[in-house]
């Protein structure tokens, strides 16, 4: 239990500290999973570290997750400070800003499995197969592609292993919270191995109402050709129902007498389903001890499909601002069918020129992402005071007739995006290094509204640099800076049915990174400039996007891991995020202006997290103490409301387990130990997700 954490304080800071040994030590069975002997070739990295690229990265390992009792992806992302959640479409996909910059609101916040762009819809991921995320943040959207300026996320998954080995664990908690977890790996023969994982849970949540019913399966194949060459499979499967819950409303800024596990939609919609079927197959070769290359394809299926009863949002439509006993509802379906193919090819390795050795990394990639939505809508009639769909938010009557729909948005999307980079480092000193790259992207997007019959087209070629030089001061601390542009097309059609034009961007980045000074000091700073232009926010009278012109974010990072002791760990992370407009913007559903300066939704200037992790042996028995303290600032709540503010927060969290046994385990968690009412995100003012009141959850692992 104490090294496993050791590692994770360790990569938590940079992953490259942990990741690249060159020296391999002798394992135990329970640490072979972890240990690379071989080189590690990574896609869009090649054969280069992350201590030695110009990045600031969070690494959150998986037993960082299991020590925190974090299952779902979203609370692993809370221990990387410069992550904030977004709105999540009714709690019913991952959605967050890095350094204060998201994707489209409405739709899921994009990320990488393997370095393959993961689109379309993958409901609330689980941890059970993740064996690390990688939150590469700053200007790296010219190597990767279809990023964030603010940084890309990257899951690795759970690889199988040529002995044997697994767990399975039962978890029962508050809110009716019951979950099975297992893991199993072996080998088939001397070349090959194989390994499944996955998760079922089926709990209740604080909401009235909401329930979450959640089947994942991940199977996955290693096959070693050659000493050269290995061939690997994984497979996702994915299914979600849960209930589309659009939070509370609050009326005048009074937080305080909001009814947080109030549901306000109606209980006979029941379950929205999100369904994902996904295949990944990667094929690594060595050319030689210099040279690499590694391919790969994805294709992955998804739906999300359900209906739901949502409070309007129009003040024209809205009943509750002038009488307490009406909330006026709006009546939405959504069938949305999603299909993501995607390749990739890379060659890297490493030459001398002149002395200089060059660390050379070629690659091109390829993405075909197909988008069926059929959105339909019943609303009542503006400035009509309607009472047809209200419900009593005190007394909530759930045998009113139900309105029918009527299409909104029904669109058929296909994009089409190839990909050629180029990326070089070069190690001019013993201590200095240079990085130098570009991406070339050619993209191609056909729209069809099916309700007017019209296609729209746009096609776009783009070359976006990258720049950064690395410092070693000495052989534990470097100094970086990097520069990159970056781009990325936008999905869907604004209220006007119009497409919108691509996303465009530019990082600048310079920090430091330490390690294992005096045997006890890890960590990084850094300070970032980065601006997006076309980037879309929420319309929440439509339910639509639209754009919000081009907007900025500066900011200071920090961590810091420390051993203060030979049992006692400690950990600090601290982020300020300055994230705004850049230029005046009139909404063009409501009319409202959004002037230069405006915060972005969602997004805190500070946020941060002190954590304490304590080891000792009672009579014999490993023991593990935690408790962190998160905080989050506050944060602008609606878009085209800058008065509307939800409270800055703090919470404190508990664990502990014991080793009740050579392979079993029982943990404890206590989440929000004092009980504060908080708001996690939000929309609009309508639309506000509280967060979890004091909860926890016990668990018992058999491990072999």
């Amino acid at each position: 239990m104490k090294k496993h954490l050791l590692c994770s304080l360790l990569v938590l800071s940079n992953g490259a500290f942990a990741q690249d040994s060159a020296e391999p030590t002798a394992p135990s069975n329970a640490d072979i999973e972890r240990i690379e002997v071989r080189k590690n070739w990574q896609p869009y990295r090649g054969n280069v570290p992350l201590i030695d690229t110009p990045q600031a990265v969070d690494t959150i390992s998986a037993d960082l997750l299991e020590n925190e009792g974090i299952t779902r992806f979203m609370e692993a992302l809370d221990f990387s400070p410069a992550v904030v959640r977004q709105n999540n479409s009714g709690g019913m996909f991952d959605s967050y800003a890095v350094r204060g910059f998201s994707g489209d609101e409405n739709n899921p916040t994009g990320y990488l499995v393997n370095g393959f762009n993961s689109r379309g819809y993958n409901g609330n991921r689980n941890t059970a197969n993740i064996e690390s995320i990688e939150v590469m943040k700053g200007p790296g959207s010219a190597l990767y592609g279809q990023g964030e300026p603010g940084g890309t996320i990257n899951i690795i998954t759970k690889k199988p292993q040529f002995i044997e080995q697994g767990y399975i664990q039962g978890t029962l908690g508050s809110f009716d919270k019951k979950q099975l977890e297992f893991d199993y790996t072996n080998a088939v023969n001397k070349d090959s191995a194989f390994r499944i994982n996955g998760s079922y849970e089926d709990s209740n949540t604080h909401r009235d109402h909401v329930f979450i019913k959640s089947f994942h399966l991940s199977p996955s194949f290693l096959w070693n050709i050659s000493e050269a060459t290995s061939l690997s499979y994984e497979m996702e499967v994915l299914d979600q129902r849960k209930p589309l819950d659009r939070g509370v409303y609050v009326l005048n800024n009074d937080f305080d007498s909001v009814k947080t596990n109030a549901f306000y939609g109606d209980i006979r919609d029941g379950a929205h389903q999100v369904k994902a079927l996904g295949h990944q197959l990667q094929l690594n070769h060595q050319l030689n001890s210099q040279w690499h290359v590694l391919t790969g394809l994805a294709y992955r299926d998804s739906s999300f499909v359900g209906q739901s009863s949502d409070a309007e949002l129009s003040d024209g439509r809205q009943l509750i601002y002038t009488d307490p006993t009406k909330l006026s509802r709006q009546r939405r379906e959504r069938d949305y069918q999603a299909s993501d193919f995607s390749a990739r090819a890379e060659l890297s390795g490493d030459f001398d020129i002149a002395s200089i050795k060059n660390n050379l990394l070629l690659g091109v990639d390829y993405y075909n992402f197909k988008l069926d939505t059929d959105y339909r809508v019943w609303r009542t009639a503006w400035g009509s005071g309607d009472p047809t769909y209200s419900i009593d938010p005190n007394n909530p009557d759930y045998t009113q007739p139900r309105p029918e729909t009527s299409p909104k948005t029904l669109t058929s999307e296909k994009q089409n995006g190839l990909g050629l980079y180029a990326q070089d480092i070069l190690e001019l000193t013993e201590k200095s290094k240079l990085l130098v790259g570009f991406r070339l992207d050619h993209f191609k997007q056909e729209i069809l509204n099916k309700l007017n019959n019209e296609t729209q087209v746009q096609k776009q070629t783009e070359v976006t640099p990258r720049v950064g030089y690395v410092y070693d001061v000495h052989d534990k601390v470097n100094l970086y800076t990097s520069y990159s542009k970056g781009f990325r097309p936008n999905p869907g059609l604004d209220s006007d049915r119009k497409a919108f034009e691509p996303e465009k961007t530019t990082s600048f980045e310079v920090g430091a990174k330490w390690q294992n000074i005096a045997q006890r000091f890890s960590g990084s700073v850094a300070l970032y400039d980065a601006e997006k232009t076309n980037m879309l926010t929420a319309e929440p009278d439509t339910g639509l996007s639209a754009t919000l012109g081009k907007v900025t974010s500066q900011g200071l990072e920090f961590q810091l891991n420390t051993e203060v002791s030979e049992n006692t760990d400690v950990e600090l992370a601290y982020a300020y995020t300055d994230a705004k407009t850049a230029n005046d913007v009139i909404n063009s559903d409501w009319g409202v202006p959004i002037p230069k300066g405006s915060r972005l939704i969602n997004v805190a200037k500070h946020s941060g997290h002190l954590s304490l992790r304590h080891y000792r042996d009672i009579m014999g028995k490993e023991v593990y103490l935690g408790a962190t303290v998160k905080y989050m600032g506050d944060r602008l709540g609606e878009t085209t409301d800058p008065n509307y503010i939800l409270p800055a927060y703090t919470l404190v969290n508990l664990s502990a387990a014991i080793d009740l046994s050579e392979r079993m385990v029982a943990k404890l968690h206590v989440n929000n130990l004092l009980n504060e009412k908080y708001f996690a995100s939000s929309y609009h003012k309508l639309w506000t997700m509280p967060g979890e009141p004091i909860n926890f959850h016990a668990t018992v692992k058999y491990q072999f």
